[in-house]
């Protein structure tokens, strides 16, 4: 169990509390630990978690502070925090923005999506600043407490990231609301449409879990039939270039910042 006192402001939103109930439940820090700082002072977290509604406090409190604040509330901010390990869950907002409006030196970015709720995240981060291997030991097995997650080279990857994975579950549930409103054009009931479409998205996501992609569709090819057809189908239409304008036009607005 982690000895050190971790802050995260913003710590009642979706991602600041998901997240830290997910570090609690797996012990991964102790309650009289974990500090929370939020506007309405409202908190419903098992005793021992300290709520405040002064974020300079909490960070003077804290040997490691967490941002779950949207980008436009990071204008806001007003804080000091030289000397701290920040880590950053915000999108579009550089780690040089983050260090000149806090003073902190050490940075880390990371994007996690809204599948931490069932620890199923993936978390890509970067860090600039002098991170010593335990620190960077510790920032990993934090964000494996919500799923996956990977140390990137550079920080533009984590603007890249931010467009693909960051978006959790957006692209399956646009896929699937397609799959759902074709089926209905087609004639069949929207109740009925709706379970094959979840279906599809659901089951397949769990298959992929432990297959390939390129395998899988390889050998769904293979049978040159209805599968065959539609996977055809895509790829004509330029399946890969569609989604990868769309990732890169979600990237831009990242890197740009938000």
């Amino acid at each position: 169990m982690e000895s050190r006192t971790l802050g995260i402001i913003g710590g009642t939103g979706w991602l600041g509390r998901a997240t830290a109930e997910a570090l609690l439940e797996s012990s991964f820090i102790k309650p009289d630990h974990l500090l929370i700082s939020n506007r309405s002072g409202v908190s419903t977290f098992e005793p021992g978690v300290k709520l405040l509604a002064d974020n300079q406090q909490l960070v003077d409190l804290s040997d490691i502070v967490v941002l779950s604040i949207r980008p436009e509330q990071f204008r806001e901010l007003q804080i000091n925090a030289r000397g701290k390990l920040v880590i950053s869950l915000m999108a579009g907002v550089s780690a040089a923005a983050i260090s000149a409006a806090t003073g902190a030196d050490v940075i880390v970015r990371a994007m996690p999506n809204a599948a931490v709720e069932i620890r199923q995240s993936f978390t890509p981060w970067y860090c600039i600043g002098n991170l010593v291997e335990r620190d960077r030991e510790w920032v990993q097995r934090l964000f494996e407490c919500v799923g996956a997650a990977d140390e990137l080279p550079d920080e533009d990857g984590i603007d890249y990231l931010s467009a693909l994975s960051g978006t959790g579950p957006a692209f399956p549930a646009m896929l699937q609301m397609a799959l759902t409103n074709q089926a209905v054009a087609a004639g069949i009931p929207l109740a009925i449409a709706q379970r094959a479409a979840q279906g599809v998205m659901v089951g397949g996501g769990q298959m992929l879990a432990n297959r390939d992609p390129r395998q899988m569709i390889e050998s769904l090819m293979a049978y040159r039939g209805v599968t065959a057809a539609a996977l055809q189908s895509m790829a004509d239409q330029g399946i890969e270039s569609i989604v990868g304008r769309a990732v890169q036009a979600g990237a831009e607005v990242a890197r740009r910042g938000l």
